[in-house]
């Protein structure tokens, strides 16, 4: 008996007379209190993106307390409470300095989430996620633990329409008229383009990483599409929850048997399949390492296969906005992810035994949700996809030697020849020059220019921050003047920017990366048929070496560091700059990839190899 309540007491240590009083407080049973915990967190900020987050919070938390109890049936655990983490909108700041901290949402996110569920020991989480940043930093968070969890998405924001036009508008519209002078019309559609509550609703970032969290096992499918104000979300999806979380304790499965090796390869092919952000392919790697694996491209995807799967196997299959027509709103009224998923499948290009956090198999919740088939306008079926090729491709060459360059090709309205861009190199040293030339001087902008914005990385940032101001000004100057204008950034871009936009190229600038030391007038080339972003003075020895001397001379005058990286004036941007690593690796807070792992997996060999695309017989 002694050696049972010693075990106890070093599995609950402190549960005192203040737990007695959460438990008095929350109304559950007192003799609960030294069993396993359980509870409910959230993401919070100050956008529209986190209102509803804390009604389904809360609704989860009281299904929770009903559920919990002595009687058979009941779940036996101690409840705890509500925890939330906040983050900054990355829509409202996009364009100022204060969008350096974004990214570095995802860190704190996941720090806080780290706290809550290692300081109180909870043994089954249930997450309510919202915005770009904080869903990733979660599951994270969630898969360092290890221990039971589900999560679901608080849903996407329904479109506006244009009481003008009466077409559907959205907070991309918004941005791609910033450059007009008709003030009425910019103001009339700020105040229709997002009515209601939700996070952005176009496959943007936040549906991206969505789809990504289902595919990859650790929320429903279901639960994806339909909008934050969707009556689902408050009365059917709640049990639901709760129900998968408790088979998921009862069967002792924990995140890191649901997010594998196979299960992240799912999740980066419906990535392709649906036209993801850009920003999957810093997610993506930084979830791989809180499951485990070092190094995502030896580890999970090689950048050539994942460039072969873009180009030759997986193509687009949706109508959606940034590229397209509809938002996720339209996906869901046709069937939801499921469709996708479920369509992709039966084309062979996921491996279907992968587990998910209802307790079945990939296939199996396919099966279970039975989704009809794709309606041909909003979701495509992979025999007669929306786009011949994926929506994602990596880039290595001269200027990307780490083959971190990514470019969104679902959203490049033009510029390619024959799959090849060549123009001339337009620099900027920080997004605010260049901004202010918009605004200023759109007309000094040429044809078949590429914009160079640097010193924007996560060290040089400090916090890379995303460009959707820029990317939507420079679309719509493109759009009025018929041009091409190419950005290519060592920062990156918003899930909803559109065009001839590269992001994350490295090393950045303010590690010494060639984009460093690019100079206005050189000649840059993409090359989407060798997957490669080169520029023809680096590749001259003799010129290389001079300009990275003077870079060199340049930094060792300034203490060590070059005079065009930002300010890092706060704890938070010094910790980004002294700890970042790269955009191949996630550019996450760890300073020493050697270290940054714990319980590591040993890399494995997958015997699921996606299907060539379909080929009409």
């Amino acid at each position: 008996m002694q050696n049972s309540k010693t075990v106890l007491i070093d599995r609950n240590p402190g549960r005192n007379s203040q737990t007695y009083g959460i438990a008095r407080e929350l109304n559950t049973e007192l003799d609960l209190i030294h069993e396993p915990s359980i509870g409910v967190v959230g993401n919070k900020g100050d956008s529209q993106c986190y209102i509803g987050v804390e009604q389904k919070v809360q609704t989860i938390h009281e299904r929770l307390r009903q559920r919990i109890g002595l009687k058979p049936g009941d779940l036996k655990m101690r409840l705890v409470q509500p925890e939330y983490t906040v983050a900054t909108s990355d829509g409202i700041r996009n364009g100022t300095k204060e969008m350096r901290y974004s990214l570095i949402g995802r860190e704190v996110t996941n720090d806080s989430i780290c706290e809550h569920l290692s300081a109180s020991g909870l043994e089954g989480v249930i997450a309510v996620v919202a915005c770009d940043k904080p869903p990733v930093g979660t599951l994270s968070a969630i898969l360092e633990h290890n221990r039971p969890a589900i999560i679901m998405s608080d849903g996407s924001i329904r479109p506006g329409i244009d009481s003008k036009t009466k077409q559907p508008i959205d907070i991309i519209t918004g941005y791609q008229i910033a450059g007009i002078e008709d003030e009425a019309t910019k103001k009339r559609i700020a105040c229709e383009a997002c009515p209601g509550f939700g996070s952005c609703g176009g496959m943007f970032t936040y549906n991206t990483m969505q789809t990504f969290i289902s595919v990859v096992g650790m929320q429903p499918l279901h639960m994806v599409s339909p909008a934050s104000q969707d009556t689902r979300r408050l009365e059917e999806f709640p049990d639901q929850l709760i129900d998968y979380l408790s088979k998921m304790i009862k069967d002792e499965v924990t995140p890191r048997d649901i997010v594998t090796r196979e299960s992240i390869r799912n999740a980066i092919i419906v990535s392709m399949a649906v036209g993801g952000s850009t920003n999957v392919m810093l997610h993506a790697p930084e979830l791989a390492r809180a499951a485990g694996y070092k190094n995502f491209s030896l580890d999970i995807m090689t950048s050539e296969e994942f460039n072969h799967l873009s180009k030759n196997v997986v193509p687009v299959v949706i109508n959606a906005r940034p590229f397209g027509k509809y938002s996720m709103v339209d996906i869901d009224a046709k069937g939801g992810i499921q469709v996708i998923v479920k369509d992709l499948l039966d084309a062979g290009l996921l491996d279907g035994s992968t587990l998910t956090c209802t307790g079945e198999t990939l296939a199996e919740q396919i099966e279970r949700l039975a989704p009809p088939k794709p309606d041909g306008d909003v979701i495509y079926p992979v025999e007669n996809p929306f786009k011949e090729t994926g929506g994602l491709r990596v880039l290595g060459g001269n200027l990307s030697p780490e083959f971190s360059a990514v470019l969104k090709l679902a959203g490049v309205e033009g510029g390619l020849e024959k799959n090849i861009f060549n123009g001339k190199a337009r620099v900027f040293d920080g997004e605010q020059a260049l901004l202010t030339t918009l605004e200023k001087n759109p007309e000094t902008f040429k044809n078949f220019d590429m914009i160079i914005v640097r010193y924007e990385g996560p060290v040089g940032g400090p916090g890379m921050p995303e460009m959707l101001d820029s990317t939507s000004r420079i679309t719509t100057l493109c759009r009025e003047q018929n041009i091409v204008v190419g950005l290519m950034t060592d920062g990156r871009f918003s899930g909803g920017s559109v065009g001839l936009v590269i992001g994350h190229v490295g090393p950045e600038a303010a590690l010494g990366g060639p984009i460093g030391l690019l100079e206005t007038g050189d000649d840059i080339t993409v090359d989407l048929n060798i997957n490669e972003l080169n520029c023809k003075q680096l590749s001259d020895s003799e010129i290389l070496n001079k300009r990275q001397e003077a870079w060199n001379n340049l930094v060792a005058k300034n203490g060590g560091m070059h005079p065009s990286v930002g300010i890092a004036d706060t704890r938070l941007l010094n910790r980004m700059r002294c700890s970042a690593v790269s955009a191949v690796f996630g550019a996450g807070m760890h300073p020493d990839r050697d270290i940054w792992i714990s319980n590591p997996r040993e890399p494995s060999i997958s015997t699921f190899i996606p299907a060539n695309k379909y080929k009409k017989s």
